[in-house]
């Protein structure tokens, strides 16, 4: 991803994933595009944002909480994050955060 993400005025919630990367590949641009491809599609999701340099950080936004349990309930979503614990990550956050006020140019 390479622009920022346009969201409506807050509130609104983000969910923040950081991670540290294994070497394994088995899969992983792949997946990690059909999840992008999928989440888009959800019902609440407002945009995404994501850097990788080393350390990895996506940035999801979401009008709701309802919402985001629904997307890590969703079971290609469930597939991924399995995944993603037994190959592709060392290290993992999530984190979630109301976004109460925002600002740029």
């Amino acid at each position: 991803m390479s622009d920022i993400a346009q969201t409506p005025e807050p509130p609104y919630y983000a969910v923040i994933f950081s991670s540290l990367r294994t070497d394994a590949d088995n899969g992983y641009a792949e997946m990690a595009e059909r999840m992008m491809k999928l989440a888009s599609a959800q019902p609440g999701f407002l945009g995404v944002e994501s850097a990788r340099d080393g350390l990895g950080i996506t940035v999801s936004y979401w009008d709701s909480l309802d919402a985001i349990k629904n997307w890590k309930r969703h079971a290609e979503h469930q597939e991924a994050q399995r995944l993603g614990r037994q190959q592709w990550y060392s290290s993992f956050r999530v984190r979630i955060a109301k976004v109460e006020r925002e600002y740029g140019i």
